[in-house]
């Protein structure tokens, strides 16, 4: 049951903000973005850093002092990923004018779905790596935690589900399609997470590896993408408070109740 809900709540939270285009027909304000961004970013670092690295170095205290090069080589092999993934793959961030990535002739919608695919990856690969890790009994996650990791992800997945949606209503889509989008940009997220599982049901000795790919993931889009966002126009200062309560936040979740 605890794995189906992990699975679950962050595309339910996805598809809550989606939502929110049946009761607003325009963009968010610059400021409430903002709020949203760096609250969202704030929750993904806290994550990274409490439920994923912390657990992968735990997970190798028989190697001594060494214990701590299986989590800095995933967690690399995460930054490398999605540099890979960003470099190579078209697509178009919301907001943005000038695609990035390879050139194609795909056309707006495709670009921005391909966007939202590579942001969220990294967090169902932190879902399905957390879930891996309470169900396995060498590993000392609980599936306490990996429910926290999944209600922090789901929180700042509402905000994400809003900010996709009402972007496509603004631009002439239809209410119920503009949902769809939204919602359907988060469906990576559990198709990721029960593919990371699998693999670590395979290959046990790699979960350490799987935690901190996952960070490093989730890091490079916090830096690459939600920072910048964040501290875009006036709204700076905005950006700057919500990653620190969504950071604190995420980490009080973890630590009181993982």
């Amino acid at each position: 049951m605890g794995v189906w809900i992990g699975l679950c709540l962050p595309f339910l939270g996805t598809t809550l903000g989606a939502a929110c285009v049946f009761f607003l027909s325009r963009q968010m304000r610059a400021g409430l973005q903002s709020l949203f961004i760096g609250f969202a970013g704030g929750v993904m670092v806290a994550a990274s850093v409490w439920s994923l690295l912390i657990p992968a170095i735990d997970m190798c205290e028989e190697m001594g002092r060494w214990g701590f090069v299986p989590a800095v080589i995933g967690f690399f092999l995460g930054i490398a990923f999605l540099f890979a993934m960003d470099s190579l793959v078209p697509h178009l961030h919301v907001g943005g004018k000038e695609p990035e990535g390879r050139r194609s002739s795909l056309g707006k919608t495709v670009m921005l779905m391909l966007a939202v695919t590579i942001h969220n990856f990294p967090e169902g690969a932190a879902c399905g790596a957390i879930l891996a890790g309470a169900l396995s009994e060498e590993s000392s996650v609980t599936m306490a935690s990996a429910i926290m990791l999944a209600i922090g992800i789901s929180i700042q997945n509402f905000p994400e589900g809003a900010i996709i949606s009402l972007p496509f209503r603004a631009g002439g889509k239809s209410v119920k399609n503009s949902f769809l989008l939204g919602m359907l940009s988060g469906a990576v997220e559990p198709v990721g997470a029960v593919l990371t599982i699998l693999l670590a049901s395979i290959v046990t000795p790699i979960l350490p590896y799987m935690l901190a790919f996952a960070a490093g993931a989730m890091i490079y889009v916090v830096v690459e993408e939600l920072i910048p966002e964040a501290n875009e126009g006036t709204n700076n200062n905005l950006g700057t408070i919500a990653f620190a309560l969504g950071f604190a936040l995420m980490m009080t979740l973890d630590v009181t109740l993982g």
